[in-house]
């Protein structure tokens, strides 16, 4: 089987393709089928979310381009700029991966959502779609400062009793 283990940095002349929603271009391993119906097993380093454009390139030495296939979304407009950042902020708030358009937001199709969205005076489409969310303020997927932080389950050093 074709492994894949290097996300390039440029653009490449490519001979293949590799078609993926944005659930799976979020994973870092992964089987897969490129266009050409050859099996693959992506091996990225943890934490490299795929966007469309992306070149990798395999152990053989082929260079893959990632395509962002269309997948069902909400294509979120509003009457006023002030209705779609009120918009943005509350999807934000529950930590909901967005895309941001000029006058529009995406994002992932969930009736839970639309009724919120469209409670607050927006309109919310459904489409077939690619889905490229915001990678977050500093570039990398959602993470909190305690992660990877064993100290994140000891309670606040004012709350622990101290040791004589």
């Amino acid at each position: 089987m074709l492994a894949i283990y290097l996300k390039l940095a440029t653009t490449s002349p490519c001979q293949d393709k590799l078609v993926l929603p944005f659930d799976r271009r979020q994973k870092s391993r992964l089987r897969v089928r490129l266009e050409s119906g050859e099996e693959a097993g992506l091996m990225l380093e943890r934490g490299t979310i795929l966007r469309g454009g992306d070149c990798l390139q395999a152990d053989d030495g082929r260079v893959i381009l990632v395509v962002a296939a269309d997948e069902p979304v909400l294509h979120v407009t509003a009457d006023t700029p002030q209705q779609l950042a009120r918009a943005a902020y509350h999807l934000g708030n529950r930590h909901v991966p967005l895309q941001v358009g000029e006058d529009w937001l995406r994002l992932e199709q969930d009736h839970v959502l639309k009724e919120m969205i469209l409670g607050l005076g927006v309109n919310a489409v459904e489409l077939s779609s690619p889905f490229e969310p915001e990678a977050g303020a500093y570039g990398g997927g959602h993470r909190h400062q305690h992660d990877d932080d064993a100290s994140a389950i000891r309670p606040p050093a004012h709350l622990r009793k101290h040791r004589a």
